[in-house]
């Protein structure tokens, strides 16, 4: 006579976890990977103008974003109520448009230089005096492919 007996049943076997930290460190990375940080903390308020007609940008890993618009309220003491100028999470000159144009040329591949695009972000209520200086500027730097932004609506 044997002294075990085999147990006949309908039991499962456990779940093995060996391979759960792998999971996990996979989708960590996953996210880690696609996750686009925001580039630029907005200081202006911009209400772009409504349009009807509208493309969207094909690779925006080549636009380039600048803000017109009057300053928040917590730096209205600091740059008052005109409209400013902002690029990137600063405030700016508009003279110091083409050292930005050509600071962000500088981080794209020699190939793809000539299909950078700069995207206008500009309040209602700023003067076209404003962005025509802006735009003066990017001609002078060299900068031709232009963007101005826009939400989708009726035009009354």
């Amino acid at each position: 006579m044997s002294k075990f007996k085999k147990k006949r049943g309908n039991s499962t076997p456990g779940i093995s976890t060996a391979s759960l930290p792998d999971i996990v460190f996979m989708l960590l990375f996953f996210f880690m990977v696609v996750t686009v940080i925001r580039n630029a903390e907005l200081k202006v308020d911009v209400k772009v103008p409504i349009a009807s007609e509208l493309k969207e940008l094909e690779d925006k890993s080549l636009v380039t974003y600048m803000y017109i618009g009057k300053p928040l309220k917590r730096y209205q003491e600091d740059y008052g109520t005109a409209p400013q100028l902002q690029l990137n999470d600063k405030f700016a000159k508009v003279s110091q448009i083409p050292f930005f144009v050509e600071e962000k040329k500088l981080k794209v591949p020699e190939r793809n230089r000539d299909k950078m695009t700069t995207s206008l972000r500009i309040d209602n209520d700023v003067t076209m005096g404003f962005v025509t200086d802006v735009k003066t500027e990017l001609r002078k730097a060299g900068q031709l492919l232009v963007n101005y932004a826009a939400s989708q609506g009726e035009v009354k």
